[in-house]
């Protein structure tokens, strides 16, 4: 017999009934029922139920073994009468009569509880992450990561992608977030930075002539954590394509995403290829962002003229001055009660709004609300017909300059569409946002900068960059969106050394600083480039999509805090002097910021 098992905690059915095995696990839970001790024994596949009786010589020990020891039993297997079977577990018709056990480590005094999902704060998760680990959802969680990736892997390497390492210490972006920098022992005074994303790297490999690349890469930004983001480090599948429009793009990634979503989704739904291609410009009107919801079938409309010189002259003396006036339909809303209304405009207000104004297109055609009372029949039906509304409906507005109103009435759209409980459910829904601008204007210092990915191709090539106004270049850009979600942003590459010298020069690079910043990719360029593309949908992201966390710490093994601290190993730390003086470094802190007074500082600790 196997030393340790010889089945997993998972394995035991009715078919085993009768033969001596052995398992070993950890202690998950135990129960005393007087002349009986029972314990749930778990490993990474399974629980099985191990009991013995009180006449038994082993109930002294096993009853003195603490939860989250790790033990070895060998005993036989037995049938669970009827009543006692538990369809909840797939061992859950047999359990093991304990013949000899054997401790093979004891748990200390656990400071979270491992057989529950109750939770005990970051802090202590994530100090002692290797027992959050154990927890089945977070269990289930980590594994299903695994078989993401094992999947991605195995669709992207049935497509023709070859999956290639680029390297992980190289040199500073000029561009983007803020790098991690390495110290060189070997090079005073200079650095390596972590890759924000293989960018370079991979164009690089299609300039080397290779057609299809692809890796599950580690990307490293320093930026703070949000909800969707793990600081420091996240994953991404990243690919590229020689020789490809953005069309060839899209149909090798939509099999992909939908293979890998329907393999792990369960019972919900996914969008099938082709994906629904969204303008930028319709984007923002219709959803109020670049990261759609389809669930919501909830559609921003352009309300603006119907308030032009209207008798509501809080927005008509807004509009005078530059303003726009959003509508967010809000389906079978006339008939909720003023409180619904009233509600909603205490929310704007909370998000630091003047408020949320509304009219409500009662049953049998009757316009009620503030709003409603300072306009005339043909500026209500001009609204209903802009918002595509209709009797029993209603309507909320906002009104300010357009990149302002634009972002609020998303956030609208999205608080209605949950209020009226119109988000559907168990779905996965996919768009594409397209045409991005290639420039937006900074409307502080006046000038041009780049929207998005500066290495874009500018749709109409070198012609559009010196003939047409810049603020109407769109860049062959495109985002990929789940559930409101972006899982990725790509492009189709220029590949042209005359188109990056002018993309750049718009935005005041001259040729010079162009060299000096990015000589490896123009380097490469000038010696025969073919047009390519790619993009790279985030693994975190995707599987925090499939496991419907709202965090993607809960689907990430060993993630930091929100203040980048790895409370586990002890990360960041000082470095000693000596280790400093090898890399030529010396370490400059910044000045301690002082309270006014002792009592004033134990005050903000208290949170007071």
């Amino acid at each position: 017999m196997h030393p340790y098992r010889t089945h997993t905690c998972g394995e035991l059915r009715a078919g085993n009934v009768g033969e001596t095995v052995r398992l070993s696990g950890w202690v998950h839970r135990k129960r005393d029922h007087g002349q009986l001790l029972f314990v749930d024994l778990r490993d990474d596949f399974g629980v099985t139920q191990v009991v013995t009786d009180v006449s038994s010589e082993l109930f002294p020990e096993i009853e003195r073994v603490r939860v989250e020891s790790v033990i070895k039993v060998t005993g036989t297997v037995v049938k669970r009468s009827d009543e006692t079977i538990n369809p909840r577990l797939p061992t859950g018709e047999v359990e093991l009569r304990m013949e000899a056990f054997e401790v093979l480590s004891t748990a200390a005094q656990v400071p979270l509880q491992v057989n529950s999902d109750e939770d005990a704060g970051e802090e202590v998760r994530l100090r002692y992450r290797f027992l959050d680990l154990r927890r089945e959802r977070m269990h289930r969680n980590i594994k299903l990561r695994s078989d993401v990736i094992s999947s991605i892997r195995r669709r992207m390497t049935e497509q023709g992608f070859r999956e290639f390492q680029t390297p992980i210490l190289t040199a500073s972006s000029p561009e983007g977030a803020r790098d991690f920098l390495v110290p060189s022992r070997l090079h005073a005074g200079k650095f390596y930075a972590l890759p924000q994303a293989p960018q370079m790297f991979k164009q690089l490999l299609m300039m080397a002539g290779f057609d299809k690349y692809f890796q599950i890469a580690p990307c490293f930004r320093d930026e703070a954590s949000r909800a969707d983001r793990s600081p420091g480090e996240f994953y991404q599948l990243d690919f590229e394509m020689s020789f490809v429009t953005q069309d060839d793009v899209f149909n090798a990634i939509e099999p992909v995403l939908t293979d890998v979503f329907e393999e792990f989704a369960g019972n919900r739904s996914v969008t099938k290829p082709p994906y629904p291609r969204i303008p930028y410009e319709e984007a923002m009107l219709k959803y109020g962002t670049d990261k759609p919801d389809l669930r919501n079938p909830i559609e921003i409309a352009e309300a603006t003229e119907p308030f032009r010189n209207s008798g509501f002259g809080i927005f008509a003396k807004a509009i005078e001055k530059g303003a726009e006036i959003r509508a967010i339909p809000a389906p079978g809303a006339a008939a909720r009660p003023r409180s619904f209304f009233d509600k909603l405009n205490a929310w704007a207000q909370n998000e630091g709004k003047p408020g949320l104004g509304y009219i409500v297109f009662a049953e049998g055609g009757e316009a009620k609300g503030p709003i409603a009372k300072n306009l005339d029949e043909h500026r209500l039906h001009m609204i209903k017909e802009a918002a595509d509304v209709g009797d029993g409906d209603a309507v909320f507005f906002v009104c300010d300059k357009k990149a302002d109103a634009e972002d609020f009435a998303g956030v609208v759209r999205t608080r209605v569409g949950q209020e009226l409980d119109l988000i559907e459910k168990d779905t996965y829904k996919f768009c594409w946002v397209v045409d991005f601008p290639m420039y937006e204007l900074d409307e502080e210092t006046g000038r041009i900068e780049f929207s998005h990915n500066p290495f874009s191709m500018p749709q109409g090539g070198l012609d559009a960059l010196e003939h047409e106004d810049p603020l109407a270049i769109k860049a062959t850009q495109y985002d990929i969106v789940c559930n409101g979600i972006e899982l990725s942003s790509g492009a189709i590459r220029n590949h042209l050394p005359e188109v990056m010298y002018r993309a750049f020069g718009i935005v005041g690079y001259t040729p010079e600083q162009v060299e000096e910043r990015f000589s490896g990719l123009l380097s490469a360029l000038k010696y025969g480039a073919p047009p390519h593309g790619g993009c790279a949908p985030g693994i975190d992201r995707i599987v925090m999509l499939l496991a419907d966390e709202p965090n993607i710490r809960e689907i990430v093994a060993f993630p930091m805090t929100q203040r980048a601290e790895d409370l586990m190993m002890g990360a960041p730390a000082e470095i000693p002097e000596e280790r400093l003086k090898e890399l030529h470094l010396k370490v400059a802190l910044p000045p301690k910021r002082q309270s006014q007074s002792g009592e004033g500082e134990k005050k903000t600790a208290a949170g007071s």
